[in-house]
This record gives structure tokens, C-alpha cells and sequence, in this order.
């Protein structure tokens, strides 16, 4: 059981990034747009048709494909790290607080941390 949980939040991880990547990539949903003039609308304004947000999610599906096999964990971590301090930092900063306390972030947040601590050996190499 102590080697297969890892395994489960791995893969739980991977596929949640894994299919919010694929929904905006082949843009599966359209999602409502936000409240004309208000800091989330003006952040997506910025944020789409620049095509940083195709770049973000391109990285979020290897982030994802990696984390979610055992092997390339590690490195999978290194890909979602920044994307999930920037999901945190955009509903701190832009959102004003509001959903930072939503479950799927919740769940994001703890299963990352989750593996980073199972995985903490390899990763204390980095601090020499």
C-alpha cells in the first residue's frame, strides 16, 4: 500500500492537468467569459490571443504525462511546479483570494505536495 499511493497520486495528478489541457488544446468546452472589465477578464484578454495560454497548457500535458509515470515523477513535478504556484498566484493576486479554497485546487495542491515529499530524496540533491 505505502508503494502503490504514490503511484494512485501520480496518476490522479497527471490526468487532472493532462484534461484540463486537452479540453483548452482541442478546445472541447467553451468556458462562460469572465465579467467585462474586471481583473480576470482583462488577465484572459492578455492571456489568450497572445498564445501564452496554448503555451501553458502544452506544458501542463507533458507535466502531466510525466508525473503520472512513476519513472519521470520527479521531473514531471519540475514541469508543474511554476504552472501551479501561477494557478495559486492568479486567484491570490488577480481573483483577490476568491477560489483559493476550491476543492480542485485543494486537491492540486495536496497531491503535489503529497509526491514532492515522497520524492524528497532526489530532490535534496538539488540543494547541494
Amino acid at each position: 500500500m505505502k508503494k502503490l499511493l504514490p503511484v494512485i497520486a501520480g496518476i490522479v495528478l497527471g490526468l487532472l492537468f493532462v484534461m484540463s489541457a486537452v479540453v483548452i488544446l482541442f478546445n472541447l468546452v467553451q468556458a462562460p467569459p469572465p465579467p467585462e472589465g474586471t481583473p480576470t477578464a482583462m488577465f484572459f484578454a492578455a492571456f489568450g490571443p497572445t498564445g501564452y495560454l496554448t503555451f501553458v497548457k502544452v506544458f501542463e500535458l507533458i507535466g502531466g504525462v510525466l508525473v503520472a509515470i512513476p519513472k519521470t515523477r520527479n521531473f514531471g513535478l519540475l514541469v508543474l511546479g511554476p504552472i501551479i504556484l501561477n494557478i495559486l498566484a492568479f486567484h491570490i493576486f488577480i481573483t483577490a483570494g476568491e477560489g483559493v479554497f476550491s476543492p480542485m485546487i485543494l486537491v492540486i495542491v495536496a497531491l503535489a505536495l503529497y509526491l514532492l515529499w515522497v520524492g524528497r530524496k532526489p530532490f535534496a540533491g538539488l540543494l547541494n
